[in-house]
């Protein structure tokens, strides 16, 4: 499957997804991500109304490592709409997308090297099931068999990454649970 189908089911799954939404695409930041993902972009897609969620979706993650037409591609989650979202989720798609060994997965925690938005204290992704989004959100389905996963980067803290290694992936979600965390507020306070 081509780079552009592939897109254009990923559009048609996102459409489906959140109808009557605004759904446009982007390109990734000026950087290498090019050499790497020639035909990366970013799908972003619109709040329904003032105060609910952005979300970025990467397209072109899965034509660069897809494996017998299986694939992944990420989603990010953010109060607003800002180009520090853009870089985030470009860096972790060329993250992904460069040797095999670098492959992200369900669990997997990836440093953003600055606060997330404004001055959180929220400096890593969490490579985590999109649980916000229901589970017809993770999978998208593409003809002949090929799908893509589409996995949520969580933004979270060192402290609760550190906790994660230690106590494992389960013990923070339900940390997560517990203490009923919005994971698009910048400023939320650490769960550990």
């Amino acid at each position: 499957m081509s780079d552009n189908a592939a897109r254009a089911a990923l559009l048609a799954h996102l459409r489906q997804r959140f109808p009557g939404r605004t759904v446009d695409e982007l390109p990734g930041v000026r950087g290498p991500i090019k050499a790497l993902v020639p035909g990366f972009r970013i799908l972003r897609v619109h709040p329904a109304r003032a105060g609910d969620w952005w979300l970025y979706v990467t397209s072109g993650c899965w034509e660069a490592t897809q494996h017998h037409g299986h694939g992944l591609e990420f989603c990010l989650a953010a109060p607003r709409d800002e180009w520090l979202n853009r870089e985030s989720i470009t860096m972790n798609a060329y993250y992904h997308c460069g040797p095999a060994t670098q492959r992200l997965d369900v669990g997997h925690t990836v440093p953003i090297g600055r606060p997330w938005l404004d001055d959180s204290a929220c400096d890593h992704y969490l490579v985590s099931l999109p649980y916000p989004f229901g589970p017809d959100f993770e999978v998208c389905n593409w003809e002949g068999g090929a799908h893509a996963r589409i996995l949520w980067l969580l933004p979270i803290t060192e402290a609760e990454k550190d906790f994660r290694r230690e106590q494992g992936l389960e013990a923070l979600e339900v940390r997560f649970e517990e203490q009923a965390i919005n994971p698009v507020d910048p400023r939320r306070d650490s769960v550990v």
